[in-house]
């Protein structure tokens, strides 16, 4: 029988016998019931958090990550609480000179959803109109200028592809890529739930 430590989330869920592949009757342990759970207490998620951080500032235990996870059961993982997992999206600002033609989305389209660890490609166009004073005539009027801010939004596997390669196979296509900037959990708001028994610190 497996010997659990006095905080341990599994210490109180009853034993049982649990037979294996094989056949074999093996001790175990009870499915545990996800607890309710309440808080007041709000986490703004930074990039350096990590859940045991979290729990030493809150608890002064770091074993006690798993209570940050039952408060925030809408995330199926850890990674996925923080925004650490694998998978990540990233919005790429896209510059075009709308003087040399159409932009080159059949290009970008042609390429970046068929590279290896690119999950999903999400292209936004969004218009809008500028006034702008020109001399027609020997008078200056004001005319509406059409503006255009183009984005690709990619969600991809970190493991198999990189900024690096996302940006370059923009540019190969024929745009102009800004700044990545990742969409994500940082700046998101989580709760911090009081320690059984105990206050938070």
């Amino acid at each position: 029988m497996a010997i659990f430590s006095k905080i341990s989330r599994y210490r109180p869920v009853p034993d049982v016998v649990a037979v294996d592949e094989s056949g074999q009757k093996r001790p175990s342990k009870a499915l545990r019931t996800l607890p309710d759970v309440a808080g007041e207490f709000i986490h703004t998620i930074e990039e350096i958090d990590r859940l045991d951080h979290l729990a030493y500032k809150y608890y002064r235990q770091p074993r006690k990550w798993w209570r940050i996870c039952d408060a925030n059961p809408e995330f199926m993982s850890p990674q996925a609480l923080l925004g650490k997992e694998v998978i990540v999206t990233t919005w790429f600002p896209l510059a075009f000179d709308d003087e040399l033609g159409q932009p080159p989305w059949a290009e970008l389209l042609a390429h970046l959803p068929h590279t290896l660890g690119v999950d999903s490609v999400r292209l936004l166009e969004e218009e809008s109109l500028i006034e702008e004073e020109v001399k027609f005539g020997g008078e200056t009027i004001t005319v509406h200028t059409p503006h255009y801010e183009r984005a690709v939004i990619i969600a991809y596997n970190r493991m198999n592809v990189g900024i690096d390669d996302l940006v370059s196979l923009i540019e190969t296509a024929g745009f102009g890529a800004g700044a990545p900037e990742n969409i994500g959990r940082i700046g998101k708001q989580i709760i911090i739930p009081p320690d059984t028994g105990g206050r938070l610190k």
